[in-house]
C-alpha cells in the first residue's frame, strides 16, 4: 500500500463500513478484483475529511457508514469487462433496472478512470446514532437510475431531507458531490488528482 494510504476504520474510529465490491451484494454479483478483504482504504487527506464530517454528522444525531473508498484500476477494469458480457438477469432489477447494462458508461454511472482510484472518493449513507437504523435515501447503494440523482423528485420529503443532510455534511467537510449518484463523495482537495492506483486492498 501507498504511504499516504491507511485503512479508514483505523485513522476514523467510529465510522462504521461495509465494503461492498469485497462481497457479493454489488451489481456484478461477486466480488470484484483487488478487493481482497472487507476494508475501506483512503489516503491521509480523505480520512482527515471524513473525520470533520463524523463529528458534523453525530451533531445532527447520524453516524457514517462507507461503502467505498480506495478502487485498485483493475476492479474499474473489471466493471468495464462486466458491461460488456451477456445480460443474465442476476442483478439488473436491484442495480440497472430501466437500463441495459451495456449504458450503465454512457449513463455516467461508472468511468473508465475514476476518482476511486486515486483515493479521494468516497460511497456512504447516514444512519440515526440512537438506533443504529440506516436512514432512508430513497434507493440503495449503486442503483442506476434517475431515481438516484441529486434533486431527483420520485422520493419522500423525508427521503429528500436526509440526502440533503449528507449533502451538507460532506460539501461542509471539503467534498463535491456527483450529481448522478446521491452517495459518492470527492475531495475537493485531492493529494492525487492524476494518478490512479491499483494496489489490492488486503
Amino acid at each position: 500500500m501507498n504511504d499516504d494510504f491507511g485503512y479508514v476504520d483505523e485513522r476514523v474510529p467510529g465510522i462504521r463500513w461495509d465494503a461492498k465490491y469485497a462481497t457479493w451484494d454489488n451489481f456484478t454479483g461477486k466480488p470484484v478484483d483487488g478487493y481482497l478483504a472487507n476494508r475501506i482504504v483512503g489516503t491521509r487527506a480523505l480520512c482527515a475529511a471524513l473525520e470533520a464530517a463524523r463529528d458534523k454528522a453525530a451533531s445532527l444525531g447520524f453516524g457514517l457508514l462507507l461503502w467505498d473508498g480506495y478502487r485498485p484500476q483493475r476492479a474499474v477494469d473489471r466493471f468495464l469487462r462486466w458491461s460488456e458480457q451477456p445480460e443474465d438477469g442476476r442483478t439488473k432489477l436491484r442495480h440497472y433496472p430501466n437500463i441495459d447494462r451495456a449504458e450503465i458508461v454512457e449513463h455516467g454511472y461508472v468511468a473508465a478512470k475514476s476518482g476511486h482510484s486515486r483515493g479521494s472518493a468516497v460511497d456512504l449513507t447516514l444512519y440515526h446514532l440512537a438506533t443504529g437504523e440506516l436512514a432512508p435515501m430513497g434507493g440503495d447503494h449503486d442503483l442506476m437510475d434517475p431515481v438516484s440523482h441529486h434533486r431527483a423528485r420520485a422520493i419522500t420529503p423525508a427521503e429528500a431531507r436526509n440526502r440533503e443532510h449528507l449533502r451538507s455534511i460532506m460539501e461542509d467537510c471539503g467534498f463535491d458531490r456527483y450529481d448522478r449518484e446521491w452517495w459518492h463523495y470527492t475531495l475537493r482537495n485531492e493529494p492525487h488528482p492524476d494518478v490512479y492506483f491499483d494496489f489490492p486492498i488486503i
